[in-house]
């Protein structure tokens, strides 16, 4: 009498394919070190570097600030001084309360009854960019005496510059920019070539071949293949996480509530680099060529992205360029929900355009994906 024939398990063939493949992930040392040990490293060198920048002004203006005259062109020589235009009045401030900003200056200036002109300067900055407002406003002082010297004018008389008004504010350092940065170039590179490199090497020892060939769904031998990588890569976040947390000081804004949302933010990142990763391995002619495809993908958001300084250093057309970029997306949004608070449903806009990237994504990975 034969035994009745049991029907073929998917989940469990899902679970096995997955639980080798994470396996395997842990079989090379240098995934482990490329993944953890190097966006560590990083973190401490240009937070480093972060905490100690040479001296430099960004400075904004309130509205309807007197700009035809003498003191604005004394400002604007004073060495390590940028000017930032803002249309958008709570983009300036919120700039300030991150210390993206030395101060908002407000110039009025008058005529007296004698025909002689005063300027009043008001300086309004935030305990975030504390380092750096007391030496601009000793660098203003230079400006008020080289008016003085030029239009032999009484200095007390022709310009006051009243104290900084420093507002109180949580200070953003170094490690809040720096860390979301690594997590992106992590990722990026680590989950890239983990899969090209993963199914490159699986199609061409037609391992693949028998997978396809065998009961078990082609969306779960993508998946149990995918999904090791993404726990993988998810436990070098949560790994970087802490070591910023807890040794760097990196703000979770809301404790365990924002690194549950990092990690949410992290995994529709991460699905979308698989699906890159496996169009990689799909049109690689050999495996030498998957580190110039992912090179050609990868390094100009690494440098992009804002992933070591910000995206404001660009040209006005370069940025643009930059504020589609899927790494952009991810930093950004990684940046709002730990430092400012917001929800990851309050970064609907990144969540969009990183939407957008994975469904063109997809589409040309089901074409393109080969099995053999």
């Amino acid at each position: 009498m034969s035994l009745p024939k049991q029907p073929y398990s998917q989940t469990k063939a899902l679970w096995a394919i997955t639980r080798a493949s994470f396996k395997a992930i842990f079989a090379n040392p240098s995934a482990i070190i490329f993944s953890i040990l190097f966006p560590i490293i990083f973190t401490l060198i240009f937070g480093a570097f972060g905490s100690n920048n040479g001296v430099s002004y960004r400075i904004a203006l309130t509205p309807g600030s007197d700009t035809t005259q003498g003191f604005y062109t004394g400002l604007k020589k004073i060495p390590g001084v940028k000017i930032i235009t803002y249309s958008d009045t709570v983009l300036r401030n919120k700039d300030l309360n991150k210390g993206r900003l030395t101060a908002i200056l407000d110039i009025s200036s008058k005529m007296d009854s004698a025909d002689k002109l005063h300027y009043t300067i008001g300086i309004k900055s935030t305990t975030a960019s504390s380092n750096t407002v007391y030496s601009f406003r000793a660098a203003l002082d230079l400006v008020k005496l080289q008016l003085e010297k030029m239009l032999n004018e009484d200095a007390e008389s022709f310009v006051t510059i009243n104290d900084p008004v420093v507002e109180k504010v949580r200070k953003f350092r170094p490690i809040d920019f720096i860390l979301p940065g690594q997590l992106g170039f992590s990722i990026l590179f680590s989950t890239l070539f983990g899969v090209a490199f993963t199914f490159f090497g699986l199609r061409e020892q037609l391992v693949l071949k028998r997978f396809y060939a065998s009961p078990v769904s082609k969306m779960n031998i993508l998946l149990g293949i995918g999904m090791s990588r993404l726990f993988f890569q998810l436990l070098s976040v949560v790994v970087l996480i802490l070591f910023g947390h807890f040794a760097l000081n990196f703000t979770l804004y809301h404790g365990i509530f924002t690194f549950l949302e990092i990690i949410a933010m992290t995994i529709i990142m991460l699905f979308l680099l698989m699906g890159v990763g496996l169009i990689f391995s799909s049109i690689a002619k050999s495996d030498t060529s998957i580190p110039l495809l992912i090179n050609l993908f990868g390094f100009p958001q690494m440098m992009l992205s804002g992933t070591f300084f910000t995206i404001e250093v660009f040209p006005k057309w370069l940025q643009e360029i930059c504020r589609v970029l899927p790494l952009t997306q991810y930093n950004d949004a990684i940046r709002k929900i730990s430092f400012e608070g917001l929800s990851i449903f309050d970064c609907w806009k990144e969540i969009g355009i990183l939407g957008i990237w994975m469904a063109i994504t997809y589409i040309i990975a089901a074409r393109v994906i080969k099995w053999e």
